[in-house]
């Protein structure tokens, strides 16, 4: 499968959770790792173009494109078992307990989880804990320019 992470050049270089830890984000908490991933590159755009305005719109975007194996069990949650408020924004503590138990519990490498952003679409959380985070490889690094239209 693969799978889309929109990152700044600086941030382009390989797969880390680290600059989710600094912040905290919707499925976790600050000081927990979390690799955020898109199902495709409309949906990864869209989850960082949430965040930016026109103004604030920097020029060096890249595109990852992630392959993770077959081989890697994926921890699908379905929509009734995600905290009442999930999709609130801010985002409440109750999603980043979620994200932060599914990477303390370690059984998956990667969450496929609902987008908030996107109704119908799907993130994919990677852990970089588990064993299997070894396996998941960049293919692509690609310019990402965006279309100014986008974010206003």
């Amino acid at each position: 499968m693969e799978v889309f992470r929109l990152a700044r050049e600086k941030y382009a270089h390989a797969l880390s959770g680290k600059g989710s830890a600094i912040k905290g984000a919707r499925w976790n908490s600050v000081g927990v790792e979390l690799i955020y991933t898109a199902s495709n590159r409309s949906l990864a755009m869209a989850e960082v173009a949430v965040h930016l305005t026109l103004a604030t719109l920097p020029g060096d975007f890249r595109m990852f494109t992630i392959h993770i194996p077959d081989t890697i069990a994926i921890k699908e949650v379905k929509m009734k078992y995600l905290p009442t408020n999930w999709q609130e924004f801010p985002h409440p503590a109750t999603t980043q307990r979620f994200g932060d138990e599914f990477v303390a519990a370690n059984k998956y490498c990667v969450l496929k989880i609902p987008s908030v952003v996107t109704q119908g679409d799907f993130n994919y959380l990677i852990n970089p804990y588990h064993a299997d985070f070894k396996k998941i490889k960049i293919i692509e690094i690609v310019n990402f320019p965006f279309d100014k239209r986008i974010v206003k």
